[in-house]
């Protein structure tokens, strides 16, 4: 297969529409109905179910979309990943790493000087994320390599070494009630009549419905919390960015977190290899 056969193929998938498809992808509904027929034929199954009202996706179908998705992108990741190895042979770019804003700010600390230390360290461009975008751009290849925390980031297909584990702290307005408190449980800070639990983005930038502000970065969140307007629970090591209006305790029975640093399995990256071998050595 083709990977313009499945890029015609997801359109039509998404879109259940020839018409609309054809106009996703910019050309004529004839030579992409055409296209489609040509893969059903090759693959000696149907994927679409036709009519003159509706088209819908098989069994078989619904298997090449999720197939076809992963493929695409794999492509996309390795286009990415051999433009940046391009410019790296002309020193003008290196690694890239990801990690959410605003976590594991000491360990990222030491893990960039460790690295830069070494006398074959490449250049690190470093992109901070939101919450939860870090998985992704390693697997799309915008990055080479990232800080994913368990067990709120999946870790699914790629290869992994664990660097620290720690509990979690309530951050708090200053001077609230609990704060004179030595240590919470999940339940004292999930039912505070007064303070909400934000609401983060989804994928698609939208925010969920339901109570709590709307928080998109590490910088809202704190302010809101200085504000009185929400609270949250977060790992130990956020003590250290703290601000002096809000307060950290304890919350015994909240899960431990887990930050590793990822990358694809198979990456032959020296710089990766060596960025890992830093990450390591910091943590341990």
């Amino acid at each position: 297969m083709e990977t313009r056969e499945l890029r015609y193929f997801v359109a039509v998938a998404e879109e259940l529409h020839f018409g609309r498809a054809a106009q996703r992808l910019g050309i004529a509904q004839p030579p992409l109905s055409r296209a489609i027929g040509r893969l059903e034929r090759r693959l000696q199954a149907t994927l679409l179910e036709r009519s003159s009202r509706a088209v819908a996706l098989t069994e078989a179908g619904a298997v090449l979309l999720r197939e076809a998705r992963a493929a695409l992108d794999a492509v996309e990741a390795a286009e990415r990943r051999t433009r940046r190895a391009a410019f790296t042979t002309t020193g003008k770019a290196g690694v890239v790493l990801v990690t959410k804003a605003g976590a594991s700010s000491d360990l990222l600390a030491k893990l960039l000087d460790a690295h830069a230390a070494e006398p074959d360290a490449v250049t690190v461009d470093l992109l901070l994320c939101g919450m939860g975008e870090q998985g992704p751009m390693l697997r799309d290849g915008r990055a080479d390599v990232a800080l994913l925390h368990l067990p709120f980031d999946s870790t699914a297909g790629l290869d992994t070494e664990v660097l620290h584990t720690e509990g979690q702290v309530a951050l708090l307005p200053a001077g609230h009630p609990l704060t004179g408190r030595p240590h919470l449980r999940t339940a004292d800070v999930t039912g505070l009549p007064d303070l909400s639990m934000p609401r983060w983005p989804g994928p698609d930038g939208t925010y969920p419905d339901g109570p709590g502000p709307q928080a998109r970065d590490h910088a809202q969140l704190l302010q809101l919390i200085a504000l009185g307007r929400a609270c949250w629970i977060a790992p130990e090591s956020s003590r250290t960015q703290l601000r002096e209006d809000v307060t950290a305790v304890p919350v015994l029975d909240a899960p431990t977190v887990t930050t590793v640093i990822a990358w694809p399995p198979h990456s032959r990256s020296r710089g990766v290899a060596g960025l890992v071998r830093a990450a390591v050595r910091v943590s341990s």
